[in-house]
C-alpha cells in the first residue's frame, strides 16, 4: 500500500489515501476524513508507480 495525501475538493482540508499499486487503474468514492462529503477519486499506478491522481467533487 502506498500512502498518499490530497487536498479535500470542498473543504480544502488535507486528506490521506492508501492507495494499492497492484491494480493500475482505479476509480472509487471515499468520504472525506473532515467534512464527510464524497470525493470520487481517479488513481492510475505504471509498474506499481503512482503518475496519475485525481480527486473530484460529486455533484449533488
Amino acid at each position: 500500500m502506498v500512502e498518499y495525501f490530497y487536498t479535500c475538493p470542498y473543504c480544502w482540508e488535507e486528506i490521506s489515501a492508501l492507495l494499492d499499486p497492484s491494480i493500475p487503474n482505479q476509480t472509487y468514492i471515499e468520504d472525506c476524513e473532515v467534512c464527510c462529503n464524497p470525493i470520487e477519486l481517479h488513481v492510475i499506478f505504471e509498474s506499481e508507480e503512482l503518475v496519475g491522481f485525481e480527486a473530484v467533487s460529486i455533484e449533488q
